[in-house]
């Protein structure tokens, strides 16, 4: 379970906000409540307390400018995981990664740089995870852009919103 205080660096994906009500349609445990449709670029960050104004600044620094077009086409699933994989938001991921390098996306768990996704559904029983696959793809393609990263932070009343970086041209 994730700790309070734990941040993250997300690309928020309003457009594929069906995709997630649809998997809630299906089995409401598979989506976490409260949490929006998203690709996480970097988690977890850094510790909340330790999020200021020069951290700020160098996550601002290390994005490129403008929007980012987002085409949502493939399905993958993994047991009880399904998602969306977002190619186009790799480099951008690369580039707050670097920005962070002593923060290893996901603790390690998939290697120093795993793709960009967005989940679907999370520890579903593998026919659920079958049937949220399959309406999901149904959906596709969807496309989108990217328009602002958000730096977030769970606290007791749930994930909160620490910093609006927009992608200005």
């Amino acid at each position: 379970m994730t700790q309070l205080g734990t941040t993250a660096v997300l690309a928020v994906v309003p457009a594929a906000e069906p995709l997630l009500e649809l998997a809630a349609e299906v089995d409401a445990r598979v989506v976490r409540p409260g949490v929006p449709a998203h690709a996480a670029l970097l988690y977890p960050w850094l510790p909340a307390d330790q999020v200021g104004a020069p951290e700020l600044d160098r996550l601002r620094a290390a994005l490129p400018p403008g929007r980012v077009p987002v085409r949502l086409e493939v399905v993958e699933r993994d047991s009880g995981f399904v998602n969306i994989p977002v190619p186009e938001l790799r480099a951008l991921a690369t580039a707050v990664r670097a920005a962070f390098p002593a923060q290893v996306p996901y603790g390690g768990r998939f290697g120093q740089d795993p793709a960009v996704h967005v989940t679907v559904a999370l520890d579903a029983d593998p026919g659920t995870a079958a049937d949220i696959a399959r309406r999901t793809a149904a959906r596709l393609p969807i496309s989108t852009e990217i328009t602002a990263l958000y730096a977030v932070a769970l606290t007791p009343t749930g994930w909160q919103i620490l910093a609006d970086l927009p992608l200005a041209p």
